[in-house]
């Protein structure tokens, strides 16, 4: 059994560092890169693409709504042929740098806003798979367990895996709870390792009423942001190992 760990990274911009990269790389086999629209610049994007040919770790393009001030995270109406354009250019800028260094661009997650609007909207989130096939073949779209753009992607005939959040609390409908709400966001290592687990063995994670949901994730996300990101990864990473799940890049498939 193997499950991929995901990771939001290259989000610093200029002087303003977020996260640690280099720490994280040791405990994921994917990194999904800022583009420059939430979070990072050009010269993150590089010295990010360089960390992770150099750790080993695949890469993916993160674009995001053109929302630096909210790091992305506020919904912004945007129509799906606006959407489909800024995906098309992140992912396209972001792809040139990948590829002018011998390394070639694994899959595109869409970042906070971006994505959870998709989640539960058709046309975005076929935008956003149509983006993903016009930016590469074999390109593969990283998106949330039984949602709109995983129903895009099969349409679309793109290559796509599915994620779940060990941070993150979800609601009953397999959704993710807003952060605005109280302890939406799981901070104690502990407990994101044993969903980690739960979520790959028994393929199931208890909701934020405290029901289980049904779960089958291609892989784990922990978000570099997240306060104490560190130790996180790394007490997920050792729970998979403690129960013999390999840690390594998830593949695309084109149906469920």
């Amino acid at each position: 059994m193997s499950v991929d760990i995901n990771c939001d990274i290259g989000e610093s911009f200029g002087n303003y560092t977020v996260g640690n990269d280099s720490a994280v790389m040791k405990f994921i086999s994917s990194a999904n890169i800022a583009c420059g629209f939430h979070a990072g610049d050009f010269m993150t994007m590089r010295r990010t693409v360089l960390l992770c040919l150099e750790s080993g770790v695949s890469m993916g393009a993160h674009p995001g709504y053109p929302d630096l001030q909210g790091f992305g995270r506020r919904s912004i109406s945007f129509t799906p042929a606006e959407i489909y354009a800024m995906v098309l250019y992140q992912t396209g800028a972001l792809k040139a740098i990948i590829e002018s260094e011998g390394g070639r661009l694994h899959h595109v997650k869409p970042h906070g806003a971006m994505y959870n609007d998709a989640v539960g909207d058709q046309e975005k989130a076929r935008a956003i798979a149509e983006a993903v096939r016009k930016s590469g073949e074999d390109l593969i779209l990283l998106c949330l367990y039984g949602s709109k753009m995983e129903e895009a992607a099969i349409a679309a005939g793109v290559p796509f895996a599915t994620e779940a959040f060990a941070d993150r609390q979800y609601d009953s409908t397999g959704r993710l709870v807003p952060r605005s709400v109280k302890d939406s966001v799981i901070t104690v290592p502990g407990v994101c390792a044993t969903r980690a687990v739960l979520m790959k063995e028994e393929k199931r994670v208890m909701a934020a009423d405290g029901k289980f949901i049904m779960i089958n994730p291609d892989s784990i996300c922990v978000h570099g942001d997240t306060d104490g990101a560190i130790e996180i990864v790394n007490a997920i990473y050792k729970a998979l190992e403690e129960h013999r799940i390999a840690v390594e890049p998830f593949k695309g498939r084109k149906n469920r």
